[in-house]
């Protein structure tokens, strides 16, 4: 069987020996036409039943009363725009035009639109929207989030052009106003806003150092507010990492956000004021701890007071402040005599000092030594002189008294030499030369300042000066005997 085109007519019927003989086709597509044509736009009050919606997405159900029953269809393309679930034993009011489902031959209500009786479908929606989200536990006040006490950072979701802004604003700049301030714009009414809302939500939580956010519109009919009750957008708002305060419309004003936020505030002006009560409350409690603390230094300090005044008063600190000046006078007499006596114990150490210095330049060995050279060059000089004199004369009497003189001359050399080397050993004894070539050997102190005489002027590690008969040596002292 095929179902006729809306607005064709039904082929003309076959005559048969006079009489009109319809098909059964015929008949039905008759019959849907009329109805088409009579009803094309009807308004049916009934109770829903055997309500279903097929994978397909139409619903398919009974619109029923007391006394007779339709059946009726939505497809797909009208019920996407119905603002609350269909189901059995509700009470609609249906739009639609009546027609006739030709393989069953049955009429039925092409529905356009439902709403409920008496309540409308906004609602409606609401109050079911609202009862899911509630039984999956989303406005629990356990999953609750508080408000921090200083933030950081405050996001702000509105509308540029809304006076919600401004007021907000105001607010913040009035009794927080080094706080950071982050602005995400978006439409806050109209059809498809709330995606919108949601998407400007979790684009503002996700900005570092971010602590809380303000979700604002100024005040408007239901119609207006609509937006906020959106399913994507509450759960945008229980998914994001902040705190989230719900500031939608005035006081008398509750949308599903106001539910499931974690702070609703009666408007965009007392959510502002939230953010920065904790702040205000803060500074009070500093304010009154600082001045409890004032109290108690206050009362303590007079306190110490008057213990002082009573100590000052009593019989044995009459005279203390007499008694302690006259010790003030004593220390600085004793300051006064300690450093004359230091003075005068360091000039006594320093002319002793100036002293043994003029000792130890006195006993220099080197002086003595350079004079002891001298006197023995000038000894050999003479002894030279004398040893060229002597065989002079000796050669002058050999040559006037022949061997007398040679003889004599052999005896004065014999008597010159014994003198020389008389002499000689006498001014080796004398000379400190002849100790060292002996072996032994002067000891100095590392600045050669003075002689080391006895183990005891020296300590072990020092530093000394060995002087021998040729050349000198620098030694450690390792040990003393």
């Amino acid at each position: 069987m095929t179902r006729l085109p809306f607005g064709e007519s039904a082929p003309a019927p076959r005559a048969r020996t006079g009489r009109q003989v319809l098909t059964v086709t015929q008949l039905t597509a008759r019959i849907r036409l009329q109805l088409e044509s009579a009803y094309p736009t009807v308004w049916v009050e009934g109770e829903l039943s055997n309500c279903r919606r097929w994978n397909t997405g139409h619903l398919y159900f009974t619109l029923k009363d007391g006394a007779a029953q339709i059946r009726g269809v939505m497809f797909r393309s009208a019920f996407r725009y119905l603002r609350f679930e269909p189901g059995d034993g509700q009470r609609v009011v249906a739009r639609g035009r009546i027609s006739v489902y030709d393989p069953k031959g049955e009429y039925q209500l092409v529905a356009e639109h439902l709403e409920p009786f008496g309540l409308g479908a906004r609602q409606l929606a609401f109050e079911q929207l609202r009862k899911r989200l509630e039984n999956e536990g989303l406005f629990d006040a356990a999953r609750k989030r508080p408000l921090p006490t200083l933030p950081r950072g405050i996001g702000i979701v509105t509308s540029l052009d809304g006076a919600a802004l401004r007021d907000v604003l105001n607010v913040l700049g009035r009794r927080f106003p080094n706080v950071r301030l982050v602005i995400s714009p978006t439409r806050v009414q109209g059809d498809g806003a709330a995606r919108e809302i949601a998407a400007a939500l979790a684009r503002v939580a996700r900005v570092a150092g971010m602590d809380v956010v303000i979700l604002a519109r100024g005040g408007g009919s239901l119609e207006d507010l609509w937006e906020f009750n959106d399913e994507t957008l509450a759960r945008t708002i229980a998914a994001v990492d902040v705190p989230v305060i719900s500031a939608v419309g005035h006081q008398t004003d509750y949308t599903i956000s106001d539910f499931v936020a974690d702070l609703r505030a009666p408007t965009p002006s007392a959510a502002a004021e939230l953010v920065v009560a904790q702040k205000t409350e803060l500074e009070a409690r500093l304010e009154r701890a600082a001045g409890r603390l004032a109290a108690a230094a206050r009362v303590a300090l007079h306190r110490r007071r008057a213990l002082v005044d009573a100590a000052r008063h009593r019989p044995g600190m009459a005279s203390f402040p007499t008694r302690l000046a006259l010790h003030g006078r004593r220390v600085d007499e004793l300051t006064r005599r300690l450093i004359e006596r230091a003075r005068a114990d360091l000039g006594r150490h320093e002319r002793r000092r100036a002293a043994l210095r003029l000792r130890l330049e006195a006993l220099d060995v080197g002086p003595r030594l350079a004079r002891i050279r001298t006197r023995l060059a000038v000894a050999r000089e003479s002894l030279a002189r004398a040893a060229t004199d002597g065989h002079a004369a000796r050669r002058r009497r050999l040559t006037t008294s022949g061997e007398h003189l040679a003889r004599a001359m052999r005896d004065g050399h014999a008597r010159a030499g014994k003198r020389l080397e008389t002499a000689a050993a006498k001014l080796d004894s004398l000379s400190p030369l002849g100790v060292l070539a002996r072996g032994y050997s002067v000891c100095w102190n590392d600045e050669r300042t003075a002689v080391v005489r006895r183990s005891v002027d020296v300590a072990v590690g020092d530093p000394v000066r060995i002087t021998l008969h040729e050349g000198a040596l620098r030694c450690d002292v390792t040990a003393r005997e």
